[in-house]
């Protein structure tokens, strides 16, 4: 029987070309490429895993305990704090700048706790009630016990400007001590920092100079050991510390490198009444040699044979007290 069907029903086909795909069939069976290492992908539990492990090295290579830096740009500290209950009152207590306490919710009060709320509170220091979690985020999950100090970042001077004002002013008659700079060179522990700030203050000294690579910059731990001379003495950065030292030279400042082997001894330095930048090392490594080249005279304080070395910042303090002795008694 002949099927006749509908009309219509049977599509009937044009001659001629027909319109293609420009290719969009072909892309989407294209592949993604290779898998992410499972690392490399942020939801999974070994991305997490990696995260953490970074973050933890990143403690033990800069921070002190009780002490966390973030980074910003180009690597630099945006912002530091302080995390733990001894640690946040005793940073209190030693008036390290702070922008801001934040509190754990519902945190259970001790005596170190109400200190702390009521320190924050006599200087003016925002009072923030936070969640747990939010702590945990700005510690990097370290160990907060609920409190946790905000510290600013350092607002450091330019080297080259600081010595150059010094200079200026002491020429002026403004400044009755001839410039008087401790610059430090491979220094990585803040409580050297600190103890050296303190020891610049006390024997008015005009700044301290420390270079912006692979150096102790001002943490929460060296405003603590300076024990507020952080806030006379000025510390001043350098991009380059060997250029720096060229051109304290050329203003007439004359750099004493401290260092065992040293050319003359401390109690027969002449120097000391002059414009100085007396330059210190770390303990065991010491003076770097391109540094070294850059001084004018090394120094070099004596010691009982017994001894090996003198710790940088207690070094830089018996050299301080006899450029001061010096300067006093001329």
């Amino acid at each position: 029987m002949a099927n006749n069907g509908r009309p219509g029903a049977v599509r009937k086909l044009k001659k001629g070309p027909t319109t293609g795909t420009g290719g969009h069939g072909r892309k989407a069976l294209e592949g993604k490429g290779p898998t992410p290492k499972a690392e490399d992908r942020p939801y999974h539990k070994a991305y997490k895993n990696k995260q953490l492990a970074e973050r933890s090295e990143a403690k033990r290579a800069g921070g002190s305990r009780g002490a966390g830096a973030r980074s910003g740009p180009k690597g630099r500290a945006t912002e530091e704090v302080v995390t733990g209950r001894n640690s946040v009152v005793e940073a209190l207590r030693a008036g390290i700048p702070a922008k801001a306490l934040h509190v754990a919710i519902r945190i259970e009060m001790d005596d170190r706790v109400k200190e702390s709320l009521k320190l924050a509170a006599e200087r003016g220091i925002p009072l923030l009630e936070t969640g747990k979690p939010e702590l945990d985020r700005m510690t990097d999950d370290a160990v907060h016990q609920g409190l946790v100090l905000q510290i600013p970042p350092y607002d450091y001077q330019d080297a080259y400007d600081l010595a150059e004002q010094t200079v200026d002013r002491w020429k002026k008659g403004h400044v009755t001590n001839a410039p008087l700079f401790v610059a430090l060179d491979g220094i990585t522990d803040p409580r050297n920092l600190g103890a050296i700030i303190r020891s610049v203050s006390a024997f008015s000294g005009h700044g301290v100079i420390v270079p912006e690579r692979r150096s102790v910059g001002v943490t929460a731990a060296a405003w603590k050991t300076s024990a507020g001379a952080a806030v006379r003495v000025p510390v001043a950065r350098a991009s380059n510390l060997n250029n720096a030292l060229k051109q304290f030279k050329s203003m007439g400042i004359f750099v004493l490198g401290l260092d065992g082997d040293g050319d003359v001894s401390l109690p027969d330095l002449t120097l000391a009444t002059e414009p100085v930048c007396i330059v210190v090392g770390s303990e065991g490594k010491g003076l770097s040699r391109l540094v070294r080249e850059n001084c004018d005279q090394i120094v070099s304080i004596p010691i009982d044979s017994a001894m090996e070395s003198l710790n940088a910042s207690m070094a830089v303090g018996i050299s301080l007290y006899e450029v001061s002795r010096q300067r006093a008694a001329k």
